[in-house]
């Protein structure tokens, strides 16, 4: 229940004299500023939601409470998501929707999952699609997506049109190409489309990079008329003079991507606010949405919230959930900002403010934030010396709000010192005002959200189960997919894995790599032309691996590999060391390197036993590596790599098809068991019981 209305007037200040406070106008009869957009959270760029897909539905739901549910938790308006293109976009890859020109399937991959649970939690929610890489036909056998405009526009209106036919998802903005040069023919182009298509309804946002394409947009009307909002990235709170004069609505279109401790939080406060009070942004958009891939993968923790432990159901609500709450439980995409200077601005003694106003008139919403220096530190771009001090402020309303008498309060102070609590969201009592007048005393590290507005929560579930490691033994026959269907637990790095049923049928359900060429990639991960799936714990040490590979004779690989001690994924990949045993059937030569690039060979054979499917098995244990294949020990070999802990691991040699089955991980001890059950039987068609999550 709320408590009695007191003014409030904290300890901070108490020694403020009357000349030492400031008085802060706020006023609307002077005319608004930009409209509100909305703040929002990216789900891609990429894979970064992977390990969320295959969470408990109890704690996966909470989850998406705490994302996405109006008046309870981030309550976000925004859902930004990877058009996947097949190639590595951070974090992993996600997979297209046409791997090929003939090839059309609107079930791969989880972010058409993740859009519809949005949308059931808000309807309101606005969705925005932007592709990272393309698969390599959009190319026409060069490395760029604009040799053919007119074709990739399709590519990208299929994706709108196929979210609309097969989940009733209404698509509201569209990017270029992540962080790459823009194409004025293309953006073009892609205008007259979607028009043409009859989605004119579906927005353009360009060119998620930098301010540069306002100058551009100067000297091309048809250009101009063809971008909404132009979108920049880690901006640093400020936007360029040209692009604020085009007049169109500016985003930080992709911000923070700061490791979500406390220090991050402060990061994302003080963005949400002093991107509008500097650079006159009017939506801001988190990479990512969440924290939900492996460790030691790049940017690890760099989301809204943390849940990277789907066998253990463990989660973790991070400081900017709450601090995202301070905007957006108070307000909604439509209201309009006050002007700088008469509600927008900053605060003398450090810190910032601004206050918007729903388009009715009837509600009002001021958030203030006094972040320092040291406590507000994003990874970029390089932050200012400045300097924040406890102040005592006045808050005047004028014009339409000089008749309120009273504000709710909302109020947070993340921690930085050891046995001293957070304070996240907290309800205080509200703020008197008398002839429109009221004082407060503000804190250095704080966040103060007054408004009109009853109904702000803070949602709260039961703790999550504890923390747990992954665990051993692991085993997936994929037979509990649906087809077309990315295996859980398996990071695809680079190339694409999706559930088919086996082409005999002698296999049941299987995994199949099916990126045949290089796409239109990002970033240098498939510099190697090879394919990488991880899975599990980066810190395994000692460790079995087996699966089931087969390598067709129509569009394959010409080789395929399980391994160990995996030592990283993203855009570096292609770096990765490790133990990694390499087959190649029409050759019959089998490999054991100390690197993804075998440039670190260990051991070179010659093995005449390949059928028609293969089951390989690897320990490693210490400095010594023993494989099989079909039950024979084809090598046991000294190491010699840096590697001693990672992933585990497997893939193709190059790009083009290959199938996987049975896949089995287990500790050193088991696995060397399990490779003399399997050698004494000679069975190759023993395996285990898929895992339980």
């Amino acid at each position: 229940m709320m408590k009695h209305p007191v003014i409030i007037t904290l300890s901070l200040c108490m020694l403020n004299t009357l000349a030492d406070r400031v008085t802060y106008t706020f006023d609307d009869s002077v005319g608004l500023g930009r409209h509100f957009d909305g703040i929002g959270g990216l789900s891609g760029g990429g894979a970064t939601s992977k390990l969320l897909v295959n969470y408990p539905e109890e704690q996966r739901s909470q989850i998406l409470d705490l994302l996405f549910k109006p008046n309870f938790g981030a309550s976000l308006d925004i859902l930004k998501v990877e058009i996947g293109g097949d190639a590595q976009s951070t974090d992993g890859t996600e997979a297209s929707h046409m791997h090929n020109s003939w090839d059309e399937n609107y079930e791969r991959g989880y972010e058409w999952w993740l859009m519809v649970e949005a949308k059931k939690r808000n309807p309101d929610i606005k969705l925005y699609g932007l592709p990272w890489a393309f698969p390599g036909w959009i190319g026409n056998g060069t490395r760029s997506p604009y040799t053919n405009p007119t074709q990739t526009a399709t590519y990208i209106i299929k994706w709108i049109q196929g979210a609309k036919k097969y989940y009733n998802l209404t698509i509201d903005y569209v990017g270029i190409w992540n962080e790459r040069p823009y194409d004025i023919t293309y953006i073009i182009t892609l205008r007259n489309m979607l028009d043409n298509s009859g989605l004119t309804n579906v927005r353009i946002v360009a060119p998620d990079g930098s301010w540069s394409i306002a100058s551009d947009m100067f000297k091309n009307a048809t250009l101009n008329a063809a971008i909404d909002y132009i979108g920049c990235h880690y901006p640093g709170t400020y936007s360029s003079k040209e692009a604020v004069n085009t007049g169109k609505q500016l985003w930080a279109s992709e911000d923070y991507s700061t490791f979500n401790d406390n220090v991050g939080g402060g990061c994302w406060a003080r963005i949400l606010n002093q991107n509008y009070v500097n650079g006159n942004m009017t939506s801001t958009i988190s990479w990512n949405l969440i924290a939900s891939y492996y460790m030691n993968l790049p940017f690890y923790r760099d989301g809204l919230m943390t849940a990277v432990e789907p066998w253990s159901g463990n989660y973790i609500i991070e400081s900017p959930i709450w601090l995202t709450a301070h905007t957006t439980q108070f307000t909604s995409v439509g209201w309009k900002y006050l002007r700088h200077g008469s509600g927008v601005g900053k605060l003398n003694g450090g810190g910032s403010y601004v206050a918007l106003i729903s388009p009715d008139g009837k509600d009002f919403t001021i958030v203030i934030e006094t972040f320092s220096h040291d406590h507000s530190l994003c990874i970029r771009p390089p932050l200012p010396k400045y300097t924040v001090s406890p102040q005592q402020i006045m808050i005047d309303l004028k014009g339409s709000f000089a008749g309120i008498s009273r504000l709710n309060i909302w109020y947070s102070k993340p921690s930085y010192s050891a046995g001293v609590d957070d304070i996240f969201f907290l309800q205080k009592s509200p703020l008197v005002l008398t002839n429109g007048q009221g004082q407060l005393d503000i804190g250095v590290d704080e966040v103060w959200t007054l408004t009109t507005i009853n109904t702000g929560v803070k949602g709260s579930f039961p703790p999550p189960p504890a923390s747990a490691a992954f665990p051993l033994p692991y085993t997936d026959n994929f037979e509990s997919y649906m087809d077309s269907q990315e295996p859980n637990n398996l990071a695809q790095q680079t190339g694409s894995y999706e559930v088919f049923n086996s082409d005999n049928g002698d296999h049941g359900k299987i995994m199949r790599q099916v990126v045949t060429k290089q796409p239109v990639s990002w970033c240098s991960a498939e510099k190697l032309n090879v394919s990488l799936s991880v899975i599990g714990d980066p810190q395994w040490a000692d460790l079995y691996i087996e699966c089931d590979v087969r390598i067709g004779n129509v569009n394959n690989t010409d080789g395929a590999f399980i391994a160990a001690r995996v030592t990283q994924g993203g855009c570096q990949a292609f770096e990765a060391e490790g133990v990694y045993f390499f087959i190649f059937p029409s050759t019959n030569t089998i490999k054991l390197s100390n690197d993804l690039a075998q440039t670190q060979v260990v051991f070179t054979g010659s093995f005449t036993g390949f059928k028609e499917w293969n089951k390989l098995s690897l320990a490693v244990h210490a400095k010594l590596a023993t494989g099989m294949i079909n039950g024979e020990k084809v090598f046991t070999q000294n190491l010699s790599g840096k590697a001693n802990e990672g992933f585990a691991g497997l893939g193709t040699s190059s790009f083009g098809l290959a199938d996987f089955d049975n896949l089995a991980i287990m500790n050193i001890d088991d696995g060397l068991k399990r490779m003399e059950e399997i050698r004494v039987k000679k069975d190759t068609k023993l395996y285990f019981k898929p895992g339980k999550f």
